[in-house]
């Protein structure tokens, strides 16, 4: 049938049926999966494919999941091309190959129609544990993917409806809790079998025919709907860069990731050229993730309401370098797919500033924060696995502040927080607080939104805790002249003592016994606008409801509360007034001398003269922040140089580009707070 056959009712019923479908999908897999980080946290997501691997239909899933996932879909169509028959099941999990990590295992079951591929159904869900060398199988500091669990290529579970029980049992035998495994692939088969029920329906009632011109007039017109508003947009190209955390040999040594953002008409280029090689650490990832960052940071600024299929897709061109964190190659580690991904939202935040400064947010937490741990519990006779990811601060936006200890927008439908109830009916474990962190969002007009500070205790036996996050180092970023959020900050306490770990963010294997307390505070969403322009009362509201101390009221905001907690008016403009005239500023001149050092990582070094050093209170290595005409800051590591006139700042070309800013133009500089690392930097050497 030619698209003029069909009407517009019978488009949108069609499509819509679609999408219905992959609803149903997910209420099945919530009913009948095994694994509480499925059917609490909802770490999974549907989706329906076409026979050219285009996702035709999504309903409130994960984007890091169903973004990258037509990579995976054409992946196992290549290796089977020509071999897919009625009954066929593919598994994969490969994170080279359009995976993300090793946890997200997907089930894609092929669905004919008149005896020809018809459509792909298919599933990509958390499994808790798929092996490796911690429970849950996230650890912080691998240096290989085979430490990180079993790696599945696209292999037939099934064929022509017969289970391979080889395979099944290849797969069962090098996973912790087999059976809770084996009940979430079964609730995945299930889902699937429910599409296929439904899809039958919708094509005996319409036809092979119509519905696949239903599904190319919709993917056609997402496509005309992304171009359009990708029009309006100026072209020319924005550049920004950030960073991620690398542990080497337990010092930090943090990664670039660096993009040139083309707008070119009605299409963008995303291009991660200059961005840092990949390392033996779990900072890496495949080019579908970095895609997925892409698209959400695209996507949500631009056209929110918009539909979420391949046709949406058509309109962003991705370019990276082969071996980079950004499109990994065997044998790097990527178990950190959700930082890679979320620091490609960053770096897109950053550049989207420079055009639509006022339809962007603060940064994000910038970390998706997965805790894990994993022991025996004598007392339900059996091994557990506790996954978490306690939710972080969204951004501070025009008009408003950013929500708190609430899911960031590449994460989708997943929950906050793990439900209470079912963690401790299910494990030894005791949650003991959960609150929002103070002064954990980013100071701004509009205010960043707060993390989570939450803390649970181990209730019997001895267990192994791990944590996979980012931004405990490099906090998230304000814009517009606001202020950081407060970073990621893991502990351990025992008898009333705090231990801190070496590697801020990213641990792995650490032994907890009956009685200790693991603490996770997640990260704050950076701010929006000058914090001296935030509403006096807006910052005495968030004092009174402990939000805000009354010390960065007065340090941050500029606001003086009496004793009662009132504003004294006279003397918050009087603080305002010197806080803004004293503001460091340093005079920019070109310095096109190498600008990154580090070991294995890439972070940007600024060469400052001692005696401006010492005025702005910081020392070597001190990380501190660029301010200038563009929103998002520019971060570096300080170097102490008095080659370098006093009051001046060098800077090369594309730090210039990320500022906005000229020789003789001057840039606002400010120290960082950050946590100590006790192992110090890695690759200190003067470039």
């Amino acid at each position: 049938m030619s698209h003029e056959d069909i009407d517009p009712i019978t488009l949108e019923v069609v499509c819509e049926g679609l999408r219905a479908i992959v609803k149903e999908m997910r209420a099945t897999i919530i009913r009948a999966s095994f694994s509480s980080v499925i059917y609490e946290l909802d770490d999974f997501s549907c989706a329906l494919f076409d026979p050219l691997a285009e996702m035709v239909a999504q309903s409130d899933d994960h984007p890091g999941h169903v973004m990258p996932m037509p990579w995976s879909v054409r992946c196992a169509m290549e290796d089977f091309a020509g071999d897919i028959d009625e009954g066929d099941v593919i598994v994969l999990n490969d994170a080279y190959r359009g995976g993300t990590h090793l946890n997200d295992v997907t089930v894609l079951f092929p669905i004919f129609a008149g005896g020809e591929l018809f459509i792909f159904p298919a599933v990509r869900a958390h499994w808790a544990d798929v092996g490796g060398m911690t429970p849950g199988s996230y650890s912080g500091l691998s240096t290989s993917i085979y430490q990180e669990g079993v790696r599945i290529p696209p292999v037939k579970l099934y064929e022509g409806g017969r289970r391979n029980e080889g395979v099944m049992r290849l797969l069962l035998s090098n996973m912790r809790l087999p059976e809770e495994r084996l009940g979430d692939l079964n609730a995945s088969l299930g889902a699937c079998r429910v599409a296929e029920e439904r899809i039958e329906r919708l094509v005996a009632k319409y036809g092979r025919g119509t519905v696949l011109g239903c599904i190319a007039m919709n993917l056609d017109r997402s496509e005309r709907r992304m171009r359009d508003r990708i029009r309006a947009l100026p072209d020319g190209e924005y550049v920004y860069e950030d960073y991620l955390e690398f542990y080497d040999a337990g010092r930090l040594d943090p990664v670039l990731m660096r993009l040139k953002l083309t707008v070119d008409g009605d299409q963008v280029i995303a291009d991660f050229d200059g961005s840092n090689p990949q390392v033996p650490g779990v900072v890496n990832s495949s080019l579908a993730v970095a895609g997925a960052g892409v698209f959400v940071a695209l996507k949500s600024t631009l056209d929110p309401h918009g539909p979420v299929n391949s046709g949406a897709f058509r309109a962003i061109t991705l370019r990276a370098p082969e071996a980079s964190i950004v499109d990994v190659r065997p044998e790097a580690p990527a178990g950190a797919h959700g930082e890679v991904r979320k620091r490609v939202v960053s770096v897109m935040l950053g550049a989207l500033a420079q055009i639509i400064p006022d339809r962007i947010s603060g940064d994000l937490s910038g970390t998706s924060f997965p805790n894990s741990i994993g022991g025996y519990s004598a007392a339900r006779d059996r091994r557990y696995v506790y996954v978490e990811v306690p939710a972080g601060g969204n951004g501070g936006f025009e008009g408003h502040d950013g929500s708190s200890a609430f899911a960031n927008v590449d994460f989708g439908a997943i929950r906050s927080i793990h439900n209470v109830e079912s963690l401790e009916s299910e494990m030894p474990l005791f949650i003991e607080r959960c609150e929002l962190r103070t002064d954990s969002g980013g100071e701004g007009r509009y205010r960043g939104g707060l993390g989570m500070h939450r803390a649970l205790q181990l209730e019997e036996g001895e267990a192994v805790y791990s944590v996979l996050g980012d931004r405990a180092f490099v906090p998230p970023f304000g814009v517009g002249g606001a202020g950081p959020a407060g970073p990621v900050r893991v502990a351990r306490i025992r008898d009333g003592r705090t231990v801190e770990f070496d590697t801020p963010g990213k641990v792995t294997g650490h032994l907890i016994a009956a009685g200790d307390r693991v603490l996770m505070e997640s990260a704050g969403g950076g701010g929006y606008g000058d914090p001296l322009r935030r509403d006096p009362e807006a910052v005495r509201v968030d004092v009174a409801a402990g939000y805000v101390s009354e010390g960065r009221a007065r340090e941050g905001y500029g606001v003086v509360l009496d004793g009662e907690g009132d504003i004294d008016a006279a003397a918050t403009e009087a603080l305002r007034e010197w806080l803004a005239s004293s503001r460091p500023r340093l005079s920019i001149v070109p310095d096109e001398r190498p600008t990154y050092t580090g070991g294995k990582g890439m972070r940007r070094i600024v060469r400052l003269h001692g005696a401006t050093a010492g005025r702005l209170g910081v020392d070597h290595d001190t990380l501190v922040e660029l301010l200038g005409r563009h929103p998002a800051p520019l971060r570096a590591w300080v170097r102490l140089d008095d080659r370098i006139a006093e009051g001046d700042c060098p800077l090369d070309a594309f730090g210039r580009r990320v500022l906005g800013v000229a020789p003789g133009d001057t840039v606002v500089v400010r120290s960082l707070r950050t946590p100590p690392v006790a192992a110090g930097l890695a690759g200190q050497s003067d470039a």
